[in-house]
């Protein structure tokens, strides 16, 4: 991480893309100490810390862009136990890369710099394959349609990409409810929460 943190701050990078992957699916009580750090590592601090590098720079020279590679697991945390299995870690680290890449996004508005989050569902690679998981029955996108679904959200200026959702207002309802309940915190105790 360092080694590459020190070349995205020091060369004129214009283009990063953040897609490492590494899944370790399980539930949290099963998930041993080093494989939850490793998942932190490359989905939370190795993007954070190659994006804090390069973006300088970025700046500096008024334009690039940021691509981080996420996932519609990112947007699974409500479901139940018979939707997915429990991933509780991953889903997390994909959530982190949505939620950084537009807070980062809204930062840098106006610099020449873009952010994006990718999500895309399960693409047709040997990600699971390498890692002993069998997806072959699951339907899959294809890598060519995610790259072209990938450089049409950076065309249309979309932060959150998703190249499998056909119908994007979904995604904005999400948006939309998130700033709702943003905005909707007070500083006094929710009437719910008080006890008679």
């Amino acid at each position: 991480m360092d080694a590459v943190a020190a070349y995205c701050a020091d060369e004129p990078v214009d283009l990063l893309i953040n897609n490492a992957g590494v899944s370790h699916y399980m539930p949290l009580a099963d998930l041993p100490a080093s494989r939850a750090r490793e998942v932190v590592n490359v989905k939370v601090l190795a993007p954070t810390l190659l994006m804090n590098a390069a973006v300088g720079g970025m700046q500096e020279r008024g334009k690039g862009a940021i691509i981080n590679i996420a996932g519609m697991i990112a947007f699974s945390g409500p479901a139940g136990p018979e939707v997915m299995p429990r991933r509780a870690v991953y889903a997390g680290t994909l959530a982190h890369l949505v939620a950084m890449s537009q807070t980062l996004g809204a930062e840098l508005q106006g610099t020449g710099v873009t952010v994006h989050a990718v999500c895309p569902g399960i693409v047709a690679t040997n990600f699971h394959a390498v890692q002993g998981i069998d997806a072959s029955a699951i339907p899959r996108m294809s890598a060519e349609d995610f790259v072209t679904g990938t450089l049409r959200g950076l065309e249309l200026g979309e932060v959150v990409i998703a190249p499998g959702v056909e119908d994007r207002t979904l995604l904005d309802n999400v948006f939309q409810a998130d700033l709702a309940a943003f905005a909707g915190q007070s500083p006094t105790l929710a009437t719910r929460y008080r006890t008679s």
